[in-house]
């Protein structure tokens, strides 16, 4: 049985790059774009319509940028992943995006294939970062430590064995094979995990699970 496409929202300002996004997509039968935004806020009301697998989602844009998009994709009931998509290498962009609730981040100037890539890992609910992108991440890290003191009693015993298995990269595939449960189950208890803890993506749990012992 042929595998259903990731369905993939596309928001940026530029339509040239939009339609250039667009057209390598359309090269991969995995993959498909089911619509696309020229600003923030006509994004949030197509990713209320649609929820797509995966928004890919451009930080410089006029009105409502890149970041006040996020915080409002993060205030509605989404499945799918949020993956930012900028020419910014910046510390603070990284690392502003992810505390958001960013499935990951990629730069503007890798390579198609690499892109392609990418986006499958996220679409599957791997968290994606460029390679360049790596160092920075890591020394952020190193500098937080765990704020928000949050309970992980108050977890399912299945739900802990999923946010521990996220903790180690695991995407929702994989998962659900490990567990032999449903994809989609996997989804609903990452779902209500994250509520219960007050997370705003798998990238924060993961993270939160490392740095509280609990991987």
């Amino acid at each position: 049985m042929k595998e259903e496409a990731a369905s993939i929202l596309l928001i940026d300002d530029h339509p040239m790059l939009r339609n250039g996004v667009k057209q390598l997509i359309e090269l991969d039968d995995r993959l498909q774009v089911v619509a696309e935004a020229g600003n923030g806020a006509q994004g949030v009301a197509l990713a209320g319509e649609y929820d797509p697998d995966l928004i890919l989602l451009d930080l410089n844009m006029p009105g409502m940028n890149g970041l006040d998009t996020l915080v409002q994709l993060r205030t509605i009931e989404l499945s799918g992943r949020i993956v930012v998509f900028s020419v910014s290498n910046h510390e603070d962009d990284v690392v502003n995006a992810l505390k958001r609730g960013a499935d990951g981040y990629l730069l503007k100037d890798m390579e198609p294939e690499e892109l392609l890539k990418s986006l499958h890992l996220a679409a599957a609910g791997q968290m994606v970062l460029s390679e360049t992108l790596t160092n920075v991440l890591v020394a952020s890290l190193r500098e937080t430590r765990p704020g928000e003191e949050r309970d992980i009693e108050q977890l399912t015993r299945r739900e802990r064995d999923i946010l521990r298995l996220i903790a180690q990269g695991m995407t929702n595939k994989a998962i659900a094979r490990k567990l032999s449960i449903t994809e989609s189950t996997v989804k609903v208890h990452v779902k209500h995990l994250l509520k219960k803890m007050k997370l705003k993506s798998r990238v924060e749990a993961a993270v939160w699970a490392l740095q509280s012992g609990h991987e």
